[in-house]
């Protein structure tokens, strides 16, 4: 069975088109720059890639170029667009009302609309994505992929905010966290891995890239995540602040500034940026290295945050099995990983220096102590895939 994943942005589509249940990558690539005078597309087959240069007026005529790619004979994946028979989408928010993967319908794509409000920069470009996939793929079924649903099994007591109720019950104000695909992939690929499936586990999943979330999961389970209602909490990120005093916000309103003011400052010109003016950790991490000390001072914030949510992360588990990192940084950075667990040895945690600068693929364990560090690269396309497919068999998404 072929299964298309799509991930709508503003002005991107990445897809990725498996044949499953293989999971075998039949092909990959990235339309960049929609709705502007210049595009460009680019097609991954194997070792092969395809880059086109030429404006796409809009999503609609970016994935019909997408569809034609997919059915062209010289490239040979696919005869027609029948072929596939599954369209999962990447959508960032779902609110309290979807928990769990699930078959598009006009009402689900309602409820998106409904959700604008808490994520506007994403599930309006997803559901723009999910309508012009209904007319392109038209004989497939489309499936909605909630970045958020991995996080629904939160407890009341760890997503409620302390602010009057009526704010949770007319707004929704809450913690709902974000990366879930991310966090569920790799803490049951660390399940595995360590041989816990049926037996009780305590993983704290890192997902760090130029967006960072750290995640407590409980025998699989999401039970506290470092993102809130929206995307800006939690740990340093490239251009966020991640956790903020708020009363910063009000000095910063008594002091002039106006509110879309102060979602730009926190939200793109923060993190790891607003502290060097790079959020490129490359770029930083070599900073350092040459004595700069705005870049050494960036990094000590960011691994120290980390370890601050590994350690509250530990207590709301009661221990912990492993400490898994993923996505560019935390799969690249060995630097990183080693000053986020640097100095915690008292609770079994010790990375293993040659084994955290040795690179290879697949899952590593990186660690001297007894608490398993794990390298895990993260697949969150696979993940929309599989949840896809397993739902048009029928069968739980899970």
């Amino acid at each position: 069975m072929k299964v298309l994943v799509l991930n709508s942005g503003s002005s991107s589509l990445k897809y990725q088109l498996f044949e499953m249940p293989e999971g075998k990558v039949l092909c990959a690539g990235l339309v960049e720059k929609i709705g502007e005078s210049t595009g460009k597309l680019e097609l991954q087959i194997d070792d092969n890639r395809i880059e086109i240069n030429e404006p796409f007026a809009d999503h609609k005529v970016a994935l019909h170029k997408v569809a034609q790619l997919l059915t062209d004979p010289q490239y040979q994946i696919l005869n027609s667009a029948s072929e596939i028979e599954a369209v999962g989408h990447r959508v960032v928010h779902g609110g309290e009302r979807f928990s769990a993967t699930t078959l598009i319908t006009p009402e689900v794509k309602t409820n998106i609309q409904d959700l604008f409000s808490l994520a506007p920069l994403h599930n309006p470009a997803n559901l723009q994505g999910i309508e012009v996939a209904e007319k392109v793929f038209a004989e497939a079924k489309q499936y909605a992929v909630f970045d958020t649903a991995f996080h629904s099994s939160i407890p009341e007591h760890a997503y409620r905010f302390a602010i009057p109720k009526e704010l949770y019950s007319k707004y929704g104000t809450r913690v709902y966290g974000f990366h879930g695909t991310s966090h569920r992939y790799v803490a049951n690929q660390a399940i595995k891995h360590l041989g816990l499936i049926n037996q009780d586990s305590k993983i704290i999943t890192v997902h760090l890239g130029n967006g960072c979330s750290i995640a407590a999961v409980k025998n699989g389970q999401s039970i506290d995540t470092s993102m809130g209602l929206g995307p800006l909490s939690g740990l340093i990120m490239g251009t966020r602040s991640g956790d903020i005093d708020p009363s910063v916000l009000f000095y910063l309103l008594e002091q002039g500034y106006e509110i879309e003011q102060i979602k730009t400052i926190l939200n793109k010109q923060s993190g790891m940026k607003g502290l060097t003016g790079d959020n490129d950790l490359r770029n930083i991490n070599t900073r350092a290295l040459e004595g700069d000390l705005d870049a050494q001072l960036a990094l000590d914030m960011y691994s120290y945050r980390i370890k601050k949510y590994i350690g509250a992360y530990m207590a709301a588990l009661g221990g912990v099995d492993a400490i898994v990192f993923t996505a560019g940084v935390g799969e690249n950075d060995a630097a990183t990983r080693a000053k986020s667990c640097a100095g915690m040895h008292g609770f079994g945690i010790e990375i293993d220096s040659v084994a955290n600068e040795t690179r290879k693929k697949g899952i590593r364990e990186i660690q001297h102590g007894k608490v398993k560090i794990l390298v895990i690269p993260t697949d969150e396309e696979y993940e929309i895939a599989r949840q896809s497919y397993n739902l048009i068999l029928g069968k739980s998404p899970y």
